[in-house]
């Protein structure tokens, strides 16, 4: 279990890691606009994203453990 919490936060890492490597400048001026947005957008942005990841890891779960 905590083997899979640490690959977790790994890959968390490495796939933040991956746009400001890349692309630099690109990064930057997302950010830019990110702090930009209202709170909400924010919320609503970050709730989509949470959502999305259990319904893809559900999804994994379901297709792995048959």
């Amino acid at each position: 279990m905590i083997y899979s919490i640490i690959a977790a936060f790994a890959l968390v890492l490495v796939i933040e890691g991956i746009m400001p490597f890349l692309a630099p400048n690109f990064w930057r001026k997302m950010i830019a606009a990110a702090a930009q947005q209202p709170d909400r957008a924010l919320r609503i942005y970050g709730l989509v994203c949470m959502i999305l990841g259990v319904v893809i890891l559900v999804v994994a779960h379901h297709f792995t453990f048959r």
